[in-house]
């Protein structure tokens, strides 16, 4: 029987086990992957068994390891959740959702004057991160996330899907020779991000319809969705658009579709939340608001 609960050899195990690293779960936990490494082989010892195979190239949990994981993460989920709860009741703690950063900028917060007018009480804190916040370790109470909608032990419910369709300013449409249909693309800088997903390129955006002639090497290189549109705000080329993000700037005539042309995005976007976390009215007016607003998008455009 163990005299102490060996918490800290625990937490490095919970976080090498979900990243399957010493050096990630070093650079989550502010510690160096020898520091991760030396409480796990403490709490290995304490335990009188092995929790990881450690191949030359990769780490592998041992069958203990593997049954101890996810009791470990419970654990930790469970606790993060009662302190949190202690907090939200005595300190109004803010609720704290995680996007990508372009959704923040382009989706998210252009309606947030909205959720204050309708809950004043509800502070919001946007963490707008390219990486996937987690719920244990990020104080993180939702998530708004593009992707298929595949995770295990969290709430999950698709609140949007979108398309991919080609926008500009309306005096990049306007320049001769004219930008009138796809193929007119040729005459025309393209604007790229260059992390875009599988299915949401210019290359595949061509491809698709056929369209040839177009050299997907031209034009400007971003890292973020929201420069990319940015950019075509300004007039510095035709952008790959998801359909989500342009919807305020299409309504304010910002940036048109100079032709109809759109293929359907491969991913969708999820409210994400611990299971336990739809007990809170913080969380459920937020999805509530959520759903209302993409329902509002739906509206004509004279319906603001």
């Amino acid at each position: 029987m163990l005299s102490r609960l060996p918490l800290n050899g625990l937490r490095c195990f919970e976080a090498a086990a979900r990243h399957m690293s010493f050096k990630l779960a070093a650079g989550e936990l502010f510690v160096t992957p020898a520091a991760i490494s030396q409480q796990i082989k403490a709490l290995e010892a304490e335990l009188g068994c092995p929790l990881f195979l450690r191949r030359p190239r990769a780490l592998e949990l041992t069958p203990e390891g593997a049954r101890l994981a996810p009791a470990v993460r419970e654990a930790f989920s469970r606790l993060l959740s009662a302190v949190n709860d202690l907090k939200e009741h005595e300190e109004g703690r803010p609720l704290t959702v995680s996007v990508l950063p372009s959704f923040a900028v382009k989706w998210l917060i252009p309606r947030l004057s909205r959720f204050r007018m309708r809950y004043p009480e509800i502070d919001v804190r946007i963490a707008a991160e390219d990486r996937k916040a987690d719920f244990v370790t990020d104080g993180v109470d939702v998530a708004l996330r593009l992707g298929e909608g595949k995770e295990e032990g969290v709430h999950v419910q698709q609140i949007m899907t979108e398309c991919i369709y080609p926008v500009c300013s309306p005096e990049v449409a306007a320049r001769p020779p004219g930008l009138k249909r796809p193929e007119d693309l040729k005459h025309y800088p393209l604007l790229h991000d260059v992390n875009s997903f599988p299915g949401e390129t210019w290359a595949h955006f061509l491809e698709h319809f056929g369209i040839e002639g177009v050299d997907v090497r031209r034009g400007a290189f971003f890292t973020q969705m929201d420069m990319v549109l940015q950019a075509a705000i300004e007039g510095q080329g035709v952008a790959l658009a998801r359909s989500q993000l342009v919807t305020e700037d299409l309504r304010a005539g910002r940036l048109i579709r100079p032709f109809e042309v759109e293929t359907p995005a491969p991913l969708a976007y999820y409210f994400v939340c611990r299971e336990e976390s739809l007990r809170s009215n913080k969380v459920s007016v937020f999805r509530d608001w959520v759903l209302d607003e993409v329902r509002r998008d739906g509206e004509p455009r004279g319906a603001d």
